[in-house]
């Protein structure tokens, strides 16, 4: 008997390969997804000028980035909007400032899409061989109210979709929205507010997401800088111990070893920060 429905997410048509420039923006689930690439020393930039939850917003971020990526993951939150009543423009971010100074708007699917093909088509422009992934974050809006947040998410849902037929050879739709509430069915796969991902459903969606679209060398890769990391975040009961003196060298070894291996000159660097005697 299978007790749950399992999204099934294909091998997509590109690779990421190790250290490439990677661009996450959007939504908080872009951060997380952003950290875990910086973690795999790939070159990332994750939300430049702060979490953006719209499409607009998202547009906003494209244009004023002078990062040129190899891969971009956009991760759309909501189709609402924030207008500055003075100057009629969507601001990304109100500062604070009274709330009467804004009304909020509703986009649509056509001006979610139109502001998602500007953003696309800018970075073409940049880096013709780019490899865009689209997805739909899984947090609810409890403030619209769920019905509310669900219209919303649909919004995006057939937007992100008109963008991926729009944009076949660049455009790659992954869905973190449906493991979540498909898959992940059940609260315990939830933050206490019951709204976010809890850590193991963004490490489970992380699995799912490395093994759709990172290279077998990215992948081994993966492996292998795993065990470093580990070694990295040990905090010892003393220190000064002969062992863990031995255990400090070992893992300097293997990360020289790794960065000539890998012709990655960080993966050494990243010696001199973090592991100190």
């Amino acid at each position: 008997m299978d007790f749950r429905t399992e999204v099934i997410v294909e091998k997509a048509k590109f690779s990421i390969k190790p250290f490439e420039k990677v661009l996450c923006v959007g939504s908080c689930f872009a951060d997380n997804i952003g950290k875990k690439f910086e973690t795999l020393k790939f070159r990332t930039e994750a939300n430049p000028y702060g979490v953006m939850y719209n499409p607009a917003s998202i547009l906003h971020t494209i244009e004023k980035t002078l990062f040129v990526p190899d891969t971009v993951l956009m991760t759309l939150g909501t189709n609402r909007v924030y207008i500055l009543k003075e100057t009629n423009e969507i601001v990304d971010n109100c500062h604070k400032r009274p709330q009467i100074l804004f009304r909020e708007y509703d986009l649509s699917i056509p001006e979610c899409s139109d502001f998602l093909a500007k953003a696309v088509n800018i970075l073409k422009e940049r880096n013709p061989n780019v490899h865009i992934i689209l997805t739909v974050s899984p947090i609810r809006y409890r403030k619209y109210g769920y019905h509310g947040s669900n219209l919303s998410k649909a919004t995006l849902l057939l937007a992100s979709d008109e963008i991926t037929k729009r944009y076949p050879d660049v455009v790659t739709y992954f869905p973190a929205y449906e493991i979540i509430n498909d898959e992940l069915r059940d609260y315990r796969f939830y933050a206490e507010d019951m709204l976010h991902p809890s850590a193991q459903a963004v490490e489970y969606i992380w699995e799912k997401f490395t093994n759709a679209f990172f290279s077998q060398e990215a992948l081994i890769f993966m492996g292998e800088w795993k065990k470093i990391a580990e070694a990295l975040g040990h905090r010892p009961f003393n220190p000064e111990s002969e062992d863990y003196k031995r255990f400090i060298a070992n893992t300097k070894e293997k990360m020289i070893e790794m960065s000539k291996r890998w012709n990655n000159p960080s993966l050494a660097q990243y010696n001199n920060n973090e592991i100190q005697d």
